[in-house]
């Protein structure tokens, strides 16, 4: 069946063109991970045309802009690349330090995605230098890009110096990696002392700089999401006040909406966050908060056929459908019926397979159709759906998966027995990767340990029994462990893998095993 989109005329969004910055947010909400299918759809001529020749037009007229301290928030002095048109390209954030000598510490660099590799971070760390040599001043700033990274050389190219350079002994700043500049007037000096006195310093004032680091972060993500929101409902106004809002419309919404969730879990977590920066400035209008939820682009968007990789026999017994429309079969499963989820159904009177709209996402504070749960010749699997370019990590972490499966099998991190589930299947379709992995008898720890903390009835048997404890001395058992094994850094290991802990689904209560001595786990699912 073909989707045919209504030809556009003068619309607010002809009237009053969007910046260049919308019209790549726009495009970032369709183009990830998938390939643009017909040019002669509109929303592709609309955006992407003569697109490219912008961006290196804009990059070409950008100038750099210096903000005095006074101008500026939370202590940073920056500097931005921008456009005639005042869209931001690139800015610099840094600190002063006026003692031991003056200083400069670089908190981050940042270039927006299609303005990458176009010199632009060349030219703002050219800039930052001179401006050093014009304040007279010491640059420092840790090389967080990873070595195997093209551009981990950038700060070396600029005449940036390992720290050991100014310390023999390598003392000092341990949990990162150190780079000094240093003007012509200190040079010849002696700075091991008063360079290491700013590392101490730097080291002790590490947290309240993420504070300010993340209140900066968080108004300028908030500002950039609203003008996004904003540029939505114009492009889509036409069908939004005609109440019949496309396939595309409803996609390109539900994507902002997940980007949205996403955004707000995560600032929870940052050191220093108050709410101050408010989420909630982005109120969705009641049209499109009625919007049914659809994770999958219509087909001229990403006309590819699907692709298959791993265990083919398991591919074998999928359903003909299924095979068929990877994409449309499984966002129909029903939702995986994790706790926080089942309960909210519950008070509303639903099961996890009626249909969510974007409003559900936004009240819910999570995405539930991200897993989806299917039965395969009556044994119990997940869907779970991603963006295709993260696949390339997946890889990663299946192959830690098979190492610990075949390395680790005897390992009991606090009793518990150590348990692997790697990803069986995957298939892309639609711009998305949809992994098949064997559903487990148990949910991932975070969301036990929310469970934990806001149901009564749970709050009320943790009490005593700190099973809270006990799940998370046991999930940092297994850290520490597979770290040790295979030679790994613990902060690594976190990242990359998620821990599963036994649960009880129809009462809704952890499984654990009780002797005479001890609370513990039985098994733990690493995944």
């Amino acid at each position: 069946m073909h989707l045919h989109l209504p030809a556009r005329k003068q619309t607010e969004f002809e009237s009053k063109p969007i910046t260049l910055n919308e019209r790549l947010g726009l495009i970032a909400l369709i183009d990830e991970g998938m390939r643009i299918g017909s040019p002669d759809l509109p929303i592709v001529s609309d955006l992407f045309n003569n697109l490219w020749d912008l961006v290196n037009a804009t990059v070409s007229g950008s100038r750099i802009d210096r903000f005095k301290p006074e101008e500026m928030h939370n202590g940073f002095r920056t500097f931005e690349i921008n456009s005639e048109r005042g869209d931001n390209l690139a800015r610099l954030n840094m600190l002063y330090l006026k003692k031991p000598l003056p200083c400069y510490y670089l908190v981050y660099v940042e270039v927006g995605g299609p303005f990458r590799k176009r010199g632009l971070g060349n030219r703002i760390l050219e800039y930052f230098k001179d401006f050093l040599i014009e304040k007279s001043a010491i640059g420092i700033l840790d090389n967080i890009i990873p070595e195997e990274d093209p551009s981990y050389t950038i700060y070396s190219k600029h005449g940036w110096e390992p720290l050991e350079a100014f310390i023999a002994d390598g003392a000092g700043y341990k949990e990162g990696n150190l780079m000094i500049y240093v003007p012509s007037r200190w040079q010849n000096r002696q700075l091991r002392d008063p360079i290491l006195k700013i590392v101490h310093h730097l080291k002790r004032k590490r947290t309240s700089i993420d504070i300010r680091d993340n209140e900066l972060m968080v108004q300028r993500t908030i500002g950039e999401l609203k003008d996004l929101y904003d540029a939505l409902v114009a492009y889509f106004n036409q069908e939004l006040e005609k109440g019949r809002p496309t396939a595309l419309a409803q996609f390109m919404f539900t994507r902002f909406a997940t980007k949205l969730i996403s955004f707000r879990r995560r600032i929870g977590t940052l050191i220093g966050y108050t709410g101050g920066e408010s989420i909630q400035q982005i109120a969705l209008e009641p049209a499109i908060s009625e919007l049914p939820v659809r994770n999958y682009p219509p087909w001229e968007l990403s006309s590819r056929n699907p692709s298959v990789l791993g265990d083919k026999a398991i591919w074998c017994r999928l359903p003909d459908t299924l095979k068929k429309h990877p994409a449309r079969f499984i966002e129909s499963l029903p939702n995986y019926n994790r706790p926080s989820f089942a309960s909210w159904l519950k008070k509303r009177g639903m099961f996890p397979t009626d249909k969510l709209t974007i409003g559900d996402l936004m009240n819910l504070g999570f995405d539930p159709t991200r897993l989806k749960e299917v039965a395969i010749d009556n044994e119990k699997f997940i869907f779970e759906r991603m963006q295709a370019r993260q696949l390339s990590d997946l890889r990663r972490r299946e192959g830690l998966l098979r190492r610990i499966g075949s390395e680790m099998a005897d390992a009991r991190p606090g009793n518990a027995q150590l348990r692997v589930n790697p990803p069986m299947l995957t298939i892309e379709d639609r711009g998305n990767a949809y992994v098949l992995r064997r559903k487990v008898g148990g949910i991932h720890w975070e969301e036990a340990m929310e469970e934990l903390q806001n149901v009564p009835v749970l709050t009320k048997m943790n009490e005593p029994m700190k099973i809270d404890k006990v799940i998370l001395s046991t999930v940092r058992k297994v850290n520490r462990m597979i770290s040790e094994k295979l030679g790994l850094r613990e902060e690594t290991v976190a990242d990359s893998l998620t821990s599963f802990v036994p649960w009880d689904f129809e009462n809704n209560q952890p499984l654990l095993m009780i002797d005479f001595t001890s609370v513990y786990l039985e098994s733990v699912w690493v995944a």
